[in-house]
């Protein structure tokens, strides 16, 4: 503990100092939500996704202004394959970690090895589910690292850029807790509580569930940060989090929903940014529930839920409803033609009579406050369902129980963890990822040929082709309705500049250099 200690402390007064009055700003940010952990391995919560980029750089990095985005140096200056199963990295000299370290390639090795063959548990559900393909990290020289894969890679730099991969300082980790020549479970337990990084701020100060405090580093290789001092705090009613920004209490807020938004645009004081998220808010079903194992059953309840009601009474018309699971960001893999998901209530009242539907209760959970909506969301769908016949009840908790056999219906969010359907669908749907990890869905051999076809295939073609069989399965055989693609919006004093930026993951609070800025008084 009292290294734990001295380290924070040490990554603190590094990030503070050098700064002076003219370069000096600080923000307070009203969060509906703060991480319990900070570990960018272990994490892929929309919580989570918050925190990273201020504070953890990956060997990729991309331009986060545009949709697609274009690869671009990060802690590697250069990269290229060395035979179709390896990529060779150069890595950038002079990076310096937040506690003062000087990062090599020993320290990348570390971080992907971490990830690549995982023993922390945390670590090895990430691993799984989307770097199930890479083999190893291997040191070359203090500056030169290479990747190998177990089969040939189509998304090469899309898996080198993850948050799951953004490097971390070994010996600072393993001397966390225990022996310091052994990488623990503990000391990665420690780690999600004092992480350090190459970023442009250090987490200077953080209390799980209600504050993280970043500090400018002013050794970070890159464009300076223009902020002093960023503090988030948790604020989870969206009443108290409008009042708190509205008295000068926090200068930004998250997750404004737009039924509230008439509230920030009333005051001249403030002003906010939205965008539709890269992220489904998702109605997930159990398959292997015993009440709900026919598929009709679950045909049924996704076929009486009328999404566009949803939309404009909740987000006012300015989300997304979707067809099939599929966005802009794929790219060439944007697939909207696809029917997978439709509104069709006297088809779900047939469907319920083929199965022999004798009016069981049907719970659908949610947590109260997690996601936008969410309970209103719940309750609308409850009520779409007793329309069509079907008997529901909202269960509301905290605890999530998408691992529970017990579990028939819930909220979820399915975010895009990366610009493509594996970072998104794939994520939880693959075989052997999310929903099959823990139980509530099952994959057989010709879901896995399906998949296998559309993750390793080069040819764009094939991998459209495949999708497409793969959406029809689960047309036939639902786990999953996408309702939506949220619009959030972020309000903030009018003197801000601030926008969430388009190539990101969703959610992400991006205060580096060129993301904020203010007007002059």
């Amino acid at each position: 503990m009292l290294r734990l200690l001295v380290s924070t402390a040490l990554a603190a007064g590094i990030a503070a100092a050098g700064v002076t009055g003219a370069q000096a700003r600080e923000l307070k940010v009203g969060a509906a939500n703060v991480a319990k952990y900070l570990d960018p391995g272990r994490d892929h919560s929309n919580v989570g996704s918050q925190f990273y980029y201020n504070t953890f750089d990956t060997l990729i990095d991309k331009d986060h202004e545009k949709i697609g985005g274009e690869w671009r140096p990060g802690l590697a200056t250069e990269w290229n394959l060395v035979s179709p199963k390896v990529m060779e990295f150069k890595l950038r000299q002079g990076v310096t970690f937040q506690n003062g370290e000087a990062m090599t390639a020993d320290d990348v090795v570390f971080s992907l090895n971490r990830m690549y063959q995982a023993t922390f548990p945390p670590y090895m559900v990430r691993s799984k589910d989307r770097l199930n393909n890479f083999e190893k990290a291997e040191k070359v020289d203090d500056y030169t690292v290479r990747i190998t894969v177990k089969r040939e890679e189509p998304l090469w730099e899309t898996l080198v850029d993850l948050q799951q991969v953004m490097i971390i300082p070994e010996d600072y980790t393993k001397g966390l807790t225990g022996d310091p020549n052994v990488a623990e479970d503990s000391d990665y337990e420690a780690f999600s509580m004092a992480p350090v990084g190459t970023g442009p701020y250090a987490i200077s100060e953080f209390s799980p569930g209600e504050r993280v405090v970043y500090t400018r580093f002013d050794n970070f290789w890159g464009d300076k940060a223009p902020l002093e001092k960023v503090s988030v705090i948790h604020i989870p009613e969206t009443a108290s989090r409008i009042t708190a920004l509205k008295t000068g209490d926090v200068d930004m807020i998250t997750n404004v929903a737009p039924d509230q938004l008439s509230l920030i645009e009333a005051d001249p004081s403030i002003k906010a940014a939205g965008s539709v998220t890269p992220l489904f808010h998702v109605m997930i079903m159990n398959t292997n529930h015993p009440k709900l194992r026919d598929p009709r059953i679950r045909q049924a309840l996704s076929l009486a839920i009328d999404r566009d009601a949803l939309n404009e009474a909740l987000w006012l018309g300015k989300a997304v409803v979707p067809s099939t699971h599929t966005m802009k960001e794929y790219g060439d893999l944007y697939m909207p033609e696809l029917k997978t998901f439709e509104y069709n209530p006297e088809k779900a009242r047939e469907l319920l009579k083929e199965a022999g539907y004798d009016g069981f209760e049907i719970t659908y959970d949610t947590d109260p406050v997690y996601y936008t909506n969410g309970l209103l969301a719940a309750q609308a769908i409850v009520e779409m369902w007793a329309q069509v016949g079907i008997k529901g009840k909202v269960n509301v908790a905290e605890k999530w129980t998408g691992n529970s056999k017990d579990m028939m219906t819930r909220n979820w969010s399915n975010p895009m963890y990366f610009a493509d359907p594996f970072g998104s669908f794939g994520v939880m749907w693959a075989p052997d990822a999310a929903s099959e990890s823990e139980g509530r869905f099952t994959t057989d051999e010709a879901y896995r040929k399906t998949w296998d076809k559309f993750r390793f295939s080069k040819d764009v073609a094939d991998r459209r082709a495949a999708y497409a069989e793969l959406m029809d399965r689960i047309k036939q055989d639902p786990p999953v309705l996408p309702l939506y693609r949220p619009y959030e919006s972020w309000a903030m004093r009018k003197d801000i500049a601030w926008a969430p930026k388009p190539g990101h993951i969703p959610y992400v609070l991006d205060f580096r250099a060129g993301a904020i800025s203010f007007a002059s008084n």
